[in-house]
């Protein structure tokens, strides 16, 4: 069982589009500062979240995405389907082939856990992220890092 990097980074992304929503459309290369992830990887997950009508974009001076619904209605697990993840503890990944194509003794044992996941991922939103203080601390702490070091 494993979230990948390519998850992580979707769901970090969205959460830091919706802390700074209210500045209006936000830059690709502003995201990927505050969170030390690379900009172009970035904006290849930002496209697939923008396909799947989690973003929209803004092009031209001071563009850049913000949310395309509202956060209650986005969930963590919405994001990470998204980009192309999921988290599954199978071996097969689904399929039930597997021991040698047949399903292996404890292939609904992990499959059930994944569902339980996903079903956690799927009961918290983006408006329960920013709803939290400890993110919201963080998140003040990033911007002040970037705002330190653009005036260096």
């Amino acid at each position: 069982m494993r979230l990948t990097t390519k998850g992580r980074y979707a769901v970090t992304a969205m959460l830091d589009i919706a802390l700074h929503r209210q500045r209006g459309p936000i830059s690709v290369i502003d995201i990927a500062e505050r969170q030390g992830l690379s900009a172009a990887y970035l904006e290849q997950l930002l496209s697939k979240l923008k396909k799947c009508g989690l973003l929209m974009s803004i092009r031209g001076p001071g563009g850049g995405y913000q949310l395309d619904r509202d956060l209650a209605s986005i969930s963590v697990s919405s994001i990470i389907t998204a980009v192309g993840d999921g988290v599954d503890a199978t071996r097969c990944h689904g399929s039930a082939d597997c021991q040698d194509g047949v399903m292996c003794l404890t292939h609904d044992l992990w499959s059930d856990l994944s569902g339980e996941i996903d079903g956690f991922l799927t009961g918290i939103s983006l408006a329960d992220l920013v709803g939290r203080k400890e993110i919201r601390h963080i998140a003040s702490r990033q911007d002040r890092q970037l705002i330190n070091t653009r005036h260096l």
